[in-house]
């Protein structure tokens, strides 16, 4: 399973937690990878539009030239803050979540069809008063961004990996795992790679 990826090529695509590299070197080290491209941007959703749209996750992706071997999409956790509109797996309005999000992955299948895109949902969170069960601007709670994530998996057949439920990030953890309750520490992003290596391993 190690070998699978090794002298492979891996882009990681999301927010700030993402951008801060943490995960990445980890994964990395186990899995042998050739070469990781960061495209991670702190502050951004993956929706297109307002001040973050040069840098949206979705814009980082269409940008990726050439596609590698792996491309994961860590993204959603900026998306319910700022109150982004969800859409549906059939909008293509690139101003929404689900529109967004199709937009990304459809190009990435359409440039190199054999790469393996996976997504990440979102991780728990507890900071500045935006938590799992607070409603944003648009209606939406943490979770909804969360269940579209794998909707998508399931609509394009790519795999999911469900940190939101199983990486022990929870309103208890937070503290031991984050620097602020939203960003992973160095303990945070040791849960994240262990995950992330079996979980890419397999694919």
């Amino acid at each position: 399973m190690k070998m699978r990826w090794t002298n492979r090529t891996w882009a990681t695509l999301g927010d700030s937690i993402t951008d801060a590299n943490g995960y990445q070197p980890l994964v990395a080290e186990r899995l042998q990878f050739a070469a990781v491209v960061n495209l991670g941007r702190s502050g951004t959703p993956m929706t297109a539009g307002g001040e973050t749209d040069a840098h949206a996750t979705v814009r980082m992706g269409l940008g990726l030239h050439p596609v590698p071997d792996c491309v994961t999409v860590f993204a959603g956790t900026n998306d319910y803050r700022l109150g982004k509109p969800l859409g549906s797996l059939h909008c293509k309005d690139d101003g929404t979540f689900c529109g967004a999000y199709g937009k990304l992955i459809e190009s990435l299948l359409e440039r190199r069809p054999d790469s393996r895109v996976n997504l990440w949902t979102p991780l728990q969170r507890d900071k500045d008063g935006w938590d799992k069960e607070r409603r944003n601007h648009a209606g939406f709670r943490l979770d909804d961004y969360v269940e579209a994530v794998k909707a998508i998996g399931r609509h394009y057949a790519l795999p999911v990996l469900d940190l939101y439920a199983e990486s022990g990030f929870t309103r208890q953890t937070l503290g031991f795992f984050t620097t602020d309750r939203l960003h992973p520490n160095e303990a945070g992003f040791r849960r994240i790679a262990d995950m992330a290596a079996a979980f890419l391993a397999r694919l």
